[in-house]
């Protein structure tokens, strides 16, 4: 499956049903080789995000905003072709989604607070404002800003 191929199914399907693919495609694509928890905490920042309504109001709209997750920096052409990893980045966004539904006191949270994420092979932002939450896998999860979300 090529990735410009994906964006565009997610822009036909409801809107729950994109936000779950959107955000299977930025695991395997952010997190393929990492371990199910660093897929999970990929996962929590970009609802985080979602929630807070700085990126977008969908799971889809935060992954595709300018330069913040693997879908907008990849080239469109990108092939999605481990289907093993492809598989896993589904159940693990699915159950992800699950999770984040629940009430804020009964989520569970493996990044708290945390707003942003950095590849240390790809990227070495140095924001001022941030303090490290976690490092899993070569992934390291940063608050680097109050996040709350907006209000209905």
């Amino acid at each position: 499956m090529k990735l410009a191929w994906i964006l565009w199914l997610a822009s036909v399907l409801p809107p729950q049903t994109a936000d779950s693919l959107c955000l299977s495609t930025t695991l395997y694509l952010e997190a393929r080789d990492q371990s199910v928890r660093g897929q999970q905490a990929v996962a929590e920042v970009a609802l985080r995000r979602r929630d807070s309504g700085l990126w977008g109001d969908s799971v889809c709209e935060v992954v595709t905003a300018r330069k913040q997750f693997a879908p907008t920096i990849v080239s469109p052409n990108t092939r999605l072709t481990n289907t093993e990893a492809w598989g896993e980045a589904v159940t693990v966004a699915l159950e992800a989604e699950r999770n984040w539904a629940l009430p804020d006191g009964e989520r569970q949270e493996i990044v708290p607070g945390a707003s942003h994420f950095l590849a240390h092979a790809i990227a070495a932002p140095s924001w001022r404002n941030a303090y490290q939450v976690a490092r899993i896998g070569d992934h390291t999860f940063l608050k680097v800003q109050s996040l709350k979300p907006r209000q209905s």
